[in-house]
């Protein structure tokens, strides 16, 4: 199980041609887009009377 470390000069350079800088920055607005919502019309809602359905707990559903 002996590795050699090589110190090679041409392995360096790739090396350092490939992990040698940091990559470019990236700026914010970059980074994020705005789309433009459609108007809901109210079937994905929330309905708060409603909600209780939805509700999940084993005491709950044991009726305890």
């Amino acid at each position: 199980m002996n590795k050699e470390l090589t110190s090679d000069a041409a392995a360096a350079a790739v090396r350092q041609a490939r992990f040698g800088r940091l990559p470019e920055r990236i700026r914010f607005e970059d980074m994020t887009q705005e789309v433009e919502v459609e108007k809901d019309s109210g079937a994905n809602s929330y309905n708060p009377e409603g909600s209780w359905q939805y509700y999940s707990c084993l005491a709950f559903d044991l009726g305890l």
